[in-house]
């Protein structure tokens, strides 16, 4: 495993980013904040990089799930 971590790991909460990035911006439902990893850049973290079949896992958790096209219910 590479990294592994959530948003309570996270230098600035969720709600704090949803306010400042939408102080500038319109966030619509569907909106995707990309934020980057709470333990910083894997390249950075001198390990092995990434080789033809390895598998990466994400996961959103405690989101309402969406359809292709952006339709979250």
């Amino acid at each position: 495993m590479k990294q592994k971590g959530n948003t309570a790991h996270m230098l600035f909460g969720v709600a704090e980013l949803i306010a400042d990035i939408s102080s500038g911006m319109t966030l619509e439902p569907g909106d995707v904040i990309a934020t980057g990893s709470p333990q910083g850049v894997g390249a950075a973290q001198n390990r092995r990089n990434f080789s033809p079949g390895d598998v990466v896992e994400a996961t959103i958790e405690a989101s309402a799930p969406c359809a292709p096209g952006g339709r979250c219910r």
